[in-house]
């Protein structure tokens, strides 16, 4: 079976953590890969924090050498703490980042496995990080559909080290609502957007947003329970956002019922989820003759690159890089409850479990400054 990215990164990180560092082009020796492969990789890595990268030569990071103190081998001798997460690119990245700056700090090795979104195989993923060594787990399942808990989740309520959850809210009362957990309160977020386009003096917001994620899913359950907070009613159905790429024809659905809210309905402002999705939809909407924010007052939902489309996008942000660090130190606090090796149970344990809900905040700009409506 070909090897993926992801075994690949495992082995290129392991080689450099064994070593301290070392010359790509021996890197790409002993893995059997090209040169380009491995400069690839790298910076890819050295982008999360995971590498150093100095003149052609690829060295462990030296915060984590750092804090592992001095005399310490480039793996250190702390903790090994094990991180899954189904993605490294876009809203996980800076999850990531703040895992690795809180492992780093607390002088512990932290190893990472993607699932690409496919929550059949977090199982895998994650008995090959208890094999590489780790201690604790950082966990932020693949979860899409509202189903897939049920369906592949209920393994980590039997995990025999203490465990995280992160960026994911488990439905109450199930085996995993026990678990520690440190989540961004998205439907704070909305509530952020929607009160906020309401004082600039506009009708209830349209939601235009995806199903295809945990997030989207917030997202959604937040606009219901924002309009009831504000005593708004909602002006038409959500609009199913599909990403551009992937389905151009639902594209231009929700681009055209967009289009229709505005020029026929009286809408004038949206909530958008995600960026991507919101730059695109501006766009095409500015192609049919619908201006942002002249005729439509727009947030959107995630600011990851909302700062970057041609009229800047107000934004609600989560505290991504914020859920890694704490959700880090939470994990760093229970293994540190017991003898090393053998961390206490729950029972065992003298502090009460944690359910952290960490606030998002709100970006202002261009994109939301569409007049009164008329």
């Amino acid at each position: 079976m070909r090897e993926s990215a992801d075994e690949r990164h495992d082995r290129l990180l392991d080689l450099v953590r064994e070593q301290g560092s070392s010359r790509v082009s021996d890197l790409a020796a002993e893995l059997g890969v090209s040169t380009v492969t491995v400069r690839r990789d790298v910076e890819a890595l050295a982008q999360r924090g995971l590498l150093d990268r100095v003149h052609g030569s690829v060295s462990w990071p030296r915060s984590a050498v750092a804090a592992a103190g001095p005399g310490s081998p480039p793996g250190g001798g702390g903790l090994v703490l094990g991180l899954l997460a189904p993605s490294a690119t876009y809203y996980f990245a800076e999850v990531i980042r703040g895992a690795h700056d809180a492992a780093a700090q607390a002088g512990a090795r932290l190893i990472l496995r993607i699932s690409d979104y496919r929550p059949e195989e977090d199982k895998a993923r994650t008995e090959g990080l208890l094999a590489a060594g780790a201690e604790g787990l950082l966990i932020a399942p693949g979860w899409q559909a509202a189903g897939d808990q049920a369906a592949y989740g209920d393994w980590m309520s039997e995990l025999s080290v203490p465990a995280v959850l992160l960026e994911r809210q488990p439905a109450p009362g199930s085996p995993l609502d026990d678990m520690d957990r440190v989540c961004s309160d998205h439907r704070h977020g909305v509530l952020l957007a929607v009160r906020h386009l309401i004082r600039l003096g506009h009708g209830t917001p349209l939601l235009v947003a995806r199903a295809d994620s945990p997030t989207a899913l917030a997202v959604r359950a937040g606009y219901d329970e924002a309009l009831g907070a504000l005593g708004l009613e909602q002006p038409r159905p959500v609009i199913d956002s599909v990403p551009a790429e992937l389905d151009r024809g639902r594209f231009e659905e929700a681009v055209r019922a967009v289009q229709a809210a505005v020029t026929t309905g009286g809408v004038t402002a949206a909530l958008v989820h995600n960026d991507v999705d919101a730059i695109h939809l501006v766009q095409r909407l500015a192609e049919l003759g619908v201006r942002v924010p002249e005729d439509l007052a727009l947030v959107a939902y995630d600011d990851e690159v909302a700062a970057l489309a041609d009229t800047p996008l107000t934004a609600v942000a989560p505290p991504k890089r914020q859920v890694g660090l704490y959700g880090t130190r939470l994990l760093v606090e229970r293994l540190s409850t017991g003898p090393r090796g053998r961390p206490l149970g729950r029972r065992e344990q003298e502090e009460p479990g944690q359910h952290l809900a960490l606030l998002p905040r709100l970006h202002v700009r261009v994109s939301c400054g569409a007049a009164a409506p008329r």
